[in-house]
């Protein structure tokens, strides 16, 4: 009993759906970031020289109005502007930035919608639980990668920083244009060490989400039993309703008897009752048979409504085994048949 309850068993296809549609999937933030930060590279590169125009106009028109100098009535337009051109130099890249983030999480679980985590759930206000989750093993290793995370990036970031102000002395004497440029260079070069960074971490959270994922839905034997048992039925049930159906079956079929013109039997084994009405049977149709006590059932509502009942032990046989209920009988059948028909056509007359 104890083995059927260790969740050793790997999660059914359903115990899967069954958490999608609580909103529990394995999803890496990380490998999200990892994905917004590369689109956000791309869009960084391919935007810049439109990014470059509008922060020269913007600087263009702060220089002017500095030189110009300008009274109260300039402010507004002086808003205007520094707030036209800002927005077109942040707009496309957050825009493309917020997509991708979308992207990065419907890659790794495809597209979702479920408000069943809006629900509010109040057994997550329990406070014994709460501190169980705060010192759980996940948490420690989400402090961990965090920690590590933090520690890399901020050396990494130093490095480039340190590096890149030794060379700010030479960069001041450059025009507006180049100095664009040089930012743009030492910002894809640390952008690029980021994305290095962040592909290690995100890859090792990747592996780690799922397979946390896959451990949470772990099942027990006993619950694997009872997951097949609802979605095919209690087997129990199942045998209840397969015994109605046969008796049912059954009584339907002996309710056909009194309509047969012949009843075919072994003489004790089997016993086929068959009819052949014509304009109603395009050939002699097998309308109730069975064996042993079924076959004698059959037997004593022949004799109760008049049918006629033949010994034919290797026919009764054929027709019991190669055809079945409310079925015409085959061809290789038909000389045999044809022939206790005849002479059951004969007694009757």
């Amino acid at each position: 009993m104890a083995d059927d309850q260790e969740k050793t068993e790997e999660p059914t296809s359903k115990k899967i759906d069954d958490a999608r549609k609580d909103g529990n999937v394995p999803r890496s933030m990380d490998f999200s970031g990892l994905f917004t930060l590369f689109v956000a590279i791309l869009a960084f590169l391919i935007l810049f020289d439109f990014m470059s125009e509008h922060m020269q106009n913007l600087f263009r028109h702060i220089f002017t109005y500095i030189k110009t100098g300008f009274e109260q009535k300039d402010l507004v337009d002086l808003v205007f502007i520094i707030s036209r051109e800002f927005l077109l130099i942040v707009i496309p890249l957050a825009t493309i930035v917020a997509i991708a983030g979308v992207l990065g999480t419907v890659a790794q679980i495809g597209f979702l919608f479920t408000a069943k985590p809006l629900i509010p759930d109040f057994k997550k206000l329990d406070p014994i639980k709460g501190l169980g989750n705060l010192f759980s093993m996940k948490k420690f290793i989400e402090a961990i990668k965090t920690t590590l995370k933090s520690f890399i990036s901020l050396g990494i970031g130093f490095f480039f920083f340190w590096v890149f102000i030794k060379e700010l002395p030479t960069v001041e004497l450059f025009g507006l244009t180049d100095q664009l440029k040089w930012l743009k260079d030492k910002a894809l070069v640390i952008a690029l060490a980021m994305l290095l960074v962040t592909f290690v971490f995100a890859l090792a959270d990747l592996l780690i989400v799922r397979f946390q994922y896959f451990k949470n839905l772990k099942m027990s034997k006993q619950e694997v039993k009872d997951e097949m048992k609802n979605m095919d039925g209690d087997p129990l049930i199942k045998q209840q309703i397969r015994q109605r159906q046969m008796q049912m079956s059954k009584k339907r079929m002996m309710s056909e008897v009194p309509s047969a013109d012949v009843v075919v039997t072994n003489p004790t084994h089997y016993a086929v009752a068959i009819r052949y009405k014509e304009g109603l049977d395009n050939a002699p149709t097998v309308i109730a048979k069975g064996m042993n006590d079924v076959a004698m059932k059959i037997k004593e509502i022949a004799r109760e409504n008049g049918v006629h009942i033949l010994q034919n032990p290797p026919l009764a046989r054929s027709l019991y085994k190669e055809v079945e209920l409310d079925q015409p009988i085959p061809e290789q059948l038909y000389q045999a048949v044809a022939e206790v028909l005849a002479y059951v056509y004969k007694m009757n007359k």
